[in-house]
């Protein structure tokens, strides 16, 4: 049986440590719009084995961004300048708009590693480093 047979699978996380908490709300959640599923304070919010916590999703629910915060410390990797998270927009005019949002934010766009990602897309770095790709298009479609 795989993963998904016999019940499928509900929903998918990506789970990142960081110590610039406050940094990603503002960048994934205001700046981008990702909707602000929950956040937790450790202490304040009940017992989280001392970790801060947010979590942002796609609008339909299927899709989670977890950034976690530890009192001693939680520092992220050292991001790969080709580890990407790809958000793909249909709509030329929805591109322009989060582009120029993230530029009127002081926010600059910095190269892709991989000359693909600048046929359309435009390449952002977020607080703790790691690349944000805004593509125009679809994605990949199912075959």
């Amino acid at each position: 049986m795989t993963l998904f047979e016999g019940g499928g699978v509900a929903q998918i996380r990506i789970a990142r440590p960081t110590d610039r908490l406050a940094e990603l709300e503002h960048f994934y959640h205001e700046l981008i719009g990702l909707p602000k599923l929950t956040s937790w304070r450790h202490g304040l919010d009940g017992d989280h084995h001392g970790y801060d916590g947010l979590i942002l999703g796609m609008p339909d629910g299927t899709m989670h961004l977890e950034f976690t915060h530890h009192a001693q410390g939680s520092p992220a990797p050292t991001p790969d300048r080709d580890a990407l998270l790809v958000f793909y927009l249909p709509d030329a005019d929805h591109l322009a708009r989060v582009v120029r949002r993230l530029h009127d934010a002081g926010v600059t766009e910095v190269p892709p590693e991989n000359p693909w990602w600048a046929n359309g897309g435009h390449t952002f770095a977020d607080p703790d480093g790691w690349r944000v790709v805004f593509m125009r298009g679809h994605g990949v479609e199912k075959r």
